[in-house]
């Protein structure tokens, strides 16, 4: 295996820790022990701070083997580039448009921020001082999705079909959004959402919904979402999480713990009325 790098290793245990910390105190001793890593008889902090100290100093494979026990995936490769302009934590797509319509394209930028996607508009992204050719380059490069806004003339562009190539060549789901202009050649084959009369907030949750129940996306936006619950930051923002959590094409074993974890933890979540008998009814729907 290649040495993860202390990032890598912070990042893994951050995901460990809430997990196993769900568990009752002798249950989290005995996967210590079966891991062979340090437990104490006595503590006085949390569970999570317990873990962490506990697993602080593991060998990498042990880290690694743990986080597959608890239901943390792990890839013991390079981690992929995370450039500025992507937010943390979040689903990452390119937006494909026309210079002159970089406004519009801001505004999707900031309705899609709801539902935990981050998206990449070249126009607003890059900043002056940097080469914007390596920027775009890079974007495409660590996106996980395309939409083009196909506008009138968007094929006369010198960069928006290149674009789309790029996305389709690296295999990521890619959708366009009628604005006038019918998706043509390969990306007519795939999805296509019709903008109208639609505001931005309509074409944001329609794309979520897309990512939602994609086979490719599903999965992602899952753990995405549940993530995102668990940094609920006010009881409104824990309902419009929980709301979305609900309505998850797929489940994932380790997500019962995590809620768990979250509501026990979060004053946010469990404060919000209404919330915590949710999670409990969402947790043994897909029991």
């Amino acid at each position: 295996i290649v040495p993860m790098k202390p990032s890598q290793r912070v990042i893994l245990m951050k995901q460990i820790a809430p997990r196993l910390s769900a568990e009752d105190f002798s249950l989290i001793d005995l996967t210590l022990q079966q891991f062979g890593l340090p437990w104490s008889d006595t503590w006085n902090d949390t569970k999570q701070s317990y873990v962490l100290q506990m697993i602080k100093d593991a060998p990498d494979q042990i880290l690694i083997d743990l986080a597959s026990h608890v239901g943390v995936p792990f890839e013991p490769i390079e981690p992929r580039v995370a450039p500025a302009f992507w937010q943390p934590a979040m689903f990452r797509v390119f937006l494909s448009h026309l210079a002159v319509h970089r406004a519009l394209a801001g505004q999707l930028q900031e309705s899609l921020l709801k539902f935990g996607i981050t998206t990449f508009v070249a126009h607003n992204d890059i900043e002056p001082t940097v080469e914007w050719l390596t920027q775009i380059e890079t974007a495409l490069a660590t996106c996980e999705s395309l939409v083009a806004m196909m506008h009138p003339t968007f094929h006369t562009s010198s960069w928006t079909d290149q674009e789309i190539g790029y996305a389709m060549g690296r295999g990521v789901p890619t959708f366009a959004i009628r604005y006038g202009q019918d998706p043509y050649g390969f990306i007519g084959r795939f999805q296509a959402f019709t903008a109208a009369e639609k505001s931005t907030d309509v074409l944001a949750s329609e794309l979520f919904t897309a990512y939602r129940k994609h086979k490719q996306t599903q999965r992602r936006m899952a753990d995405i979402l549940v993530t995102r619950f668990e940094q609920s930051i006010s009881f409104a923002d824990a309902k419009t999480k929980i709301s979305h959590l609900e309505d998850l094409e797929v489940w994932d074993p380790s997500f019962a713990a995590r809620l768990k974890a979250a509501d026990e933890s979060n004053s946010q979540i469990n404060g919000s009325w209404g919330v915590s008998d949710r999670v409990k009814k969402l947790i043994g729907r897909w029991a």
